[in-house]
């Protein structure tokens, strides 16, 4: 039985965890409960057995507008006088939101975007984090940060240049301009386009299925490696393989994977 959360639906259906913002009314616009609530999720569907592939997508008309501007408001109240303790106060408030989009890329499962409408802010943090991200037709997105005269500062501008070319990335966070889904495409921050929502969650819940059927052991391994390689050399990167499947090679998975392909029949793993 999958937890509840004030602002997120979560459904599983066999191996599959599907995530929806569900703050339809206000875009869902990320306040400070969606953003615990993302964190706690994720930290449970990383220690979930039974979820091996995770859909995250947006309940009504847009994926994510972004940071709800009550949070700033919020901000604002814990104030003191002394300028020294307030911008300590801010430091470790953005830190805390660092982390809670940060657990959707450290969720152990692969995490698939879902998007439609409009993907302002904060939401580029958000799904910068997944682990590969698809839209609709009538997509937009934006780094918007730059438009209320700030910079970035969940993680938009730290991932978003391991995904797409550096100049591009410059360019949209100096700019604020909208790209749409012709252009995330070219640029590769999306991997596929649908027509509409529900070809997308179809299409996106189908490649769901195929990753959760693979060894879950061998699906963790993959993303555990892809994640250290983006942070660190080949050589340190292929060591960490090493060790790692000095380990890993060991389970149950190899042989039923072995055993499979020689019966002709598709291996059941554990969880």
């Amino acid at each position: 039985m999958a937890p509840e959360y004030e602002t997120l639906i979560v459904e599983i259906n066999s191996n599959i965890c599907h995530v929806k913002l569900n703050r339809a009314d206000k875009a869902n616009a990320m306040n400070l409960q969606m953003w615990n609530d993302l964190k706690q999720c994720f930290d449970w569907i990383a220690d979930e057995p039974k979820v091996r592939a995770v859909v995250l997508s947006g309940e009504g008309k847009h994926f994510c507008s972004g940071m709800d501007l009550a949070v700033f408001t919020g901000i604002a109240e814990v104030f003191t006088a002394d300028s020294g303790r307030n911008s300590e106060k801010l430091r470790l408030m953005i830190k805390r939101l660092q982390e809670n989009l940060s657990a959707i890329e450290k969720c152990r499962k692969p995490v698939l975007a879902a998007i439609h409408g409009a993907s302002v802010g904060g939401a580029i943090d958000m799904i910068t984090c997944c682990d590969m991200r698809y839209c609709t037709e009538d997509a937009k997105f934006s780094i918007k940060e730059i438009d209320i005269g700030m910079t970035a500062d969940v993680g938009t501008l730290q991932r978003l240049p391991k995904l797409i070319g550096d100049g591009i990335v410059r360019e949209l966070a100096y700019t604020g301009r909208y790209f749409y889904a012709d252009e995330a495409r070219t640029i590769g921050f999306v991997n596929k386009v649908f027509p509409d929502k529900n070809a997308m969650i179809n299409g996106v819940m189908k490649l769901a299925v195929q990753i959760s059927s693979k060894s879950p052991l061998a699906i963790r391994g993959i993303k555990e490696m892809l994640l250290y390689s983006r942070d660190h050399s080949v050589d340190d990167s292929l060591n960490y393989v090493s060790t790692w499947n000095a380990a890993m090679l060991m389970s149950n998975d190899l042989q039923k994977t072995l055993e499979g392909s020689l019966a002709g029949k598709v291996p059941e793993y554990e969880d």
